[in-house]
């Protein structure tokens, strides 16, 4: 998902804190204690840049103090699978690569380009990861994939000043959150800022409000494209999304304002200097934009509630992830592996967690590494969703169906926000775009 990629990995470096972390906690890393490694250089891939390669750079700093192995990371932009491709043809494949989307992992396992996982590795995340997440590193039962960095997608941002104008508290249902926007759109400020433009963020809707109330079975069999978008429990997904983008009143500039905003905008009309709306829902990278755009203080003048369960479902928690996996065509297997196993500790993820912008799935990693509360209580809120957390649909999709800016389900749902009239003829778009996906 090339835009979302720059946009959401963008908002999440600006999250970037304090910047001279240092390891704390863990255990040794098996293959690498010792400086075993000294004289030999490790080539990492991956789509970071800016802030986040910086941070992801600690990591590296951290590993060849513990190891003696030097670092090479290259930034492959949001192409990966391409980049990766022409280097492993070009005889020139970099030992390990973080991988952004289960579609490409499994992309390159299929292409067997990938290293199984070390017993080690696989020890590691046995212990310190909910198996969903071993689930999502694996392609037909064998272990690629470690999950080091995640994003969590069920998370409403709002600003407390507009809630206390309204005279409304978080909402703890779907519910309750469109009567609250009814409140805030009463007392002067539209309720919700929506990123229409960028057709990624309403995938990001109907997936939490679909897992929510179809269940995260039915959300796997259409992840797997083994329900049809047809099915029953797409059109009532689409019928309760649609009563939102169909409320003009709930929207800030209406359906139309909605189609020309952006991502960022999006965070701008809630957090901004002249508020134009109450609340927007994404990711836990709103609060990059808001802190470091905007000079809000997260927590304070810029606080979220997880997205609230839909007619009695369970509150939904969606996902998103890098995983890294070795290349079978690196030149250094037991660098590689030996960086696996330190990714998979704690004491890896404390690294980036004390420098901001970062959260874990690593259950074993403390809270208190996270440089502030409202990263803690998000770190929290993913750890403790254990199982019933589910990958970014989209994420999992084809990318001419759910990774592509104006074609497939960005382009379907964007014509949905313009007119939400007829959840059945959308959920058929969606199908006949689908299955021409898949079946490429």
């Amino acid at each position: 998902m090339t835009m979302r990629r720059r946009t959401a990995m963008a908002c999440c470096s600006a999250l970037t804190l304090a910047l001279g972390a240092t390891a704390c906690g863990g255990g040794p890393v098996s293959a690498g204690g010792g400086k075993e490694l000294s004289g030999q250089t490790l080539n990492v891939a991956g789509v970071w840049s800016g802030a986040e390669q910086k941070n992801f750079q600690k990591v590296l700093d951290a590993f060849t103090e513990k190891t003696g192995a030097k670092t090479q990371f290259t930034s492959t932009g949001d192409n990966v699978s391409t980049v990766v491709g022409s280097k492993i043809e070009g005889g020139n494949a970099p030992d390990v690569v973080m991988v952004p989307q289960v579609g490409v992992l499994q992309q390159f396992a299929r292409q067997k380009w990938l290293k199984p996982m070390s017993d080690t590795a696989k020890k590691s995340v046995d212990a310190n990861y909910a198996p969903v997440w071993k689930n999502y590193g694996s392609v037909d039962g064998t272990l690629y994939g470690l999950y080091f960095k995640a994003a969590h997608k069920s998370t409403v941002w709002y600003s407390p000043e507009a809630f206390e104008q309204a005279g409304v508290v978080p909402p703890k249902s779907y519910e309750e959150m469109l009567k609250a926007g009814q409140a805030v759109s009463d007392s002067g400020l539209p309720a919700f800022a929506v990123a229409g433009e960028d057709g990624w963020t309403l995938t990001d809707w109907f997936e939490n409000i679909y897992l929510s109330q179809a269940g995260p079975e039915k959300y796997d069999k259409l992840a797997r494209h083994e329900i049809k978008w047809t099915d029953p429990t797409v059109v009532k997904a689409l019928t309760t999304l649609g009563a939102l983008f169909s409320d003009k009143k709930l929207i800030a500039g209406g359906q139309q304002g909605a189609l020309g905003t952006d991502f960022p905008g999006s965070v701008e009309k809630v957090f901004g200097p002249k508020p134009e709306a109450g609340m927007v829902y994404e990711g836990d990278f709103v609060a990059g934009i808001a802190k470091d755009q905007f000079g809000r203080k997260i927590g304070e003048d810029a606080t979220f509630f997880p997205f609230p369960a839909v007619a009695g479902g369970t509150a939904p928690v969606v996902s998103g992830g890098d995983a890294a996996v070795v290349l079978k065509d690196g030149r250094n297997q037991k660098a590689a592996m030996a960086f696996m196993e330190y990714l998979a500790t704690p004491e890896a993820a404390a690294v980036w967690a004390e420098a901001g912008g970062f959260l874990s799935p690593n259950k074993k990693l403390d809270l208190a590494s996270y440089g502030d509360d409202t990263l803690r209580e998000t770190a929290k809120s993913l750890i403790d969703a254990g199982d019933s957390v589910r990958f970014d649909m989209s994420d999992q999709a084809p990318a001419a169906f759910g990774g592509t800016k104006g074609v497939g389900e960005w382009k379907i749902l964007q014509d949905f926000l313009r007119d939400a009239s007829n959840p059945a003829g959308t959920a058929a778009a969606l199908e006949a775009a689908a299955a021409k996906a898949y079946k490429s």
